[in-house]
């Protein structure tokens, strides 16, 4: 089987939203998740796009996450509120609470809203881009399952907590979306699934040396308790400021978690993540159309400074850009995450699509032929050996 695999947007579109209806969401929730999984890999980001069903389908039948739920206004104080995800689907909940802080910001300039008892919500930057989009500026973060080694520490204590933010329009917004580890688990879950090895110092082991076997740190992500995890951004240690990150996560830990009255990343255990949404209102700085010209201006000056080494100068969100635009019509699944896929499907009983469905048919088969060459090749290596 290939590594990868080019899907249909609208065949995977379709399968998926067939999929999260099945799990008990209504039809446009179930398009709305579908959408942010599917953006994120037409955006270049893997790591959080579909290769993400194997959690999800995992977390939804075991009841970790209700369909049905959704977000409870518990405080609410002119700019500010509190929301209570319900244990609802992360992607839902967020939509909701960025869409309150957006109408908040309308009316008082900005809005925040802080986030308890939610689940994984896809891509940080997704959020951001709402409000960017309807001409606010947009930032979103969240918390996660204890990922992050703080600087001098041996265990993880805090997420991988991503800070994401947006404005300006079209061709020249900015969107800035990344981990405050040095990069999110997932990117290292993709690297396990393709069994290639981390060639950053991405990953601590138990010991704190650096780890570059993905799969001995998924092991350890998954055993009780959690040993080693991602460095800080900046690395391990102080000499390259990793400190900088850690001190960002615990920003992100306390907008979240401590302003919603949720769970710290040092008590979870794959459920109840904490957000935290806000929306600016441009108007309140002289007005959209100056502050997206303004944005566009300084891309442009950015973009045109002179290259050290022949690569272009870019701003947060062109590469994305780019790859959104190349990928258009299809995306890059990854094949262990096919295989992933159409178990799924099977499961849900949704048909899956064709080429995913021949590319594992296909693996399969291969398999089967391999085992058969490899029994032979047995067979005859045993006879050889009572011959002597």
């Amino acid at each position: 089987m290939r590594d990868y695999i080019q899907v249909s947007i609208n065949e995977l579109n379709a399968f998926l939203t067939g999929i999260f209806e099945q799990y008990g969401f209504g039809h446009a929730d179930a398009g709305f998740i579908t959408s942010t999984l599917i953006d994120a890999d037409q955006r270049g980001i893997a790591s959080h796009g579909v290769q993400r069903m194997s959690m999800y389908d995992h977390k939804l039948r075991h009841h970790m996450i209700t369909p049905q739920a959704h977000a409870v206004v518990i405080s609410d104080v002119k700019a500010c509120a509190v929301v209570d995800g319900n244990s609802g689907m992360g992607q839902l909940i967020s939509r909701d609470a960025m869409n309150l802080a957006i109408a908040k910001a309308r009316t008082h300039g900005v809005g925040i809203v802080s986030v308890r008892n939610s689940n994984h919500f896809g891509t940080a930057g997704f959020y951001a881009r709402m409000a960017a989009d309807q001409g606010f500026i947009g930032v979103a973060s969240t918390n996660s399952n204890p990922l992050t080694v703080p600087t001098h520490a041996q265990s993880p204590a805090i997420g991988s907590n991503p800070i994401a933010f947006a404005v300006g329009s079209g061709s020249d917004q900015i969107v800035y979306d990344a981990a405050t580890s040095t990069v999110s688990l997932g990117k290292i879950e993709l690297l396990a699934k393709l069994d290639k090895p981390i060639e950053g110092e991405w990953a601590l082991s138990e010991n704190g040396s650096v780890e570059h076997s993905a799969d001995a740190v998924m092991e350890r992500m998954h055993a009780e308790p959690r040993t080693g995890g991602l460095t800080p951004l900046g690395g391990a240690g102080e000499l390259n400021a990793g400190y900088k990150g850690y001190g960002l996560g615990l920003i992100v830990e306390i907008l979240t978690a401590i302003l919603s009255s949720g769970t710290l990343s040092l008590n979870m255990h794959g459920q109840h993540i904490c957000h935290c949404f806000a929306a600016i209102n441009a108007e309140a700085f002289g007005g959209g159309a100056a502050i997206n010209e303004r944005v566009a201006d300084l891309a442009h000056r950015l973009r045109t400074l002179p290259s050290s080494d022949g690569h272009d100068v870019l701003v947060p969100g062109d590469k994305e850009r780019i790859a959104e635009q190349h990928n258009s019509e299809s995306v890059s699944v990854d094949a262990a995450t096919c295989r992933q896929l159409a178990r799924i499907g099977s499961r849900a009983a949704i048909a899956v699509p064709r080429c995913i469905n021949d590319a594992v048919t296909a693996d399969a088969h291969n398999d089967a032929r391999n085992d058969v060459t490899q029994s032979s090749e047995s067979e005859q290596n045993s006879e050889k050996e009572s011959a002597r």
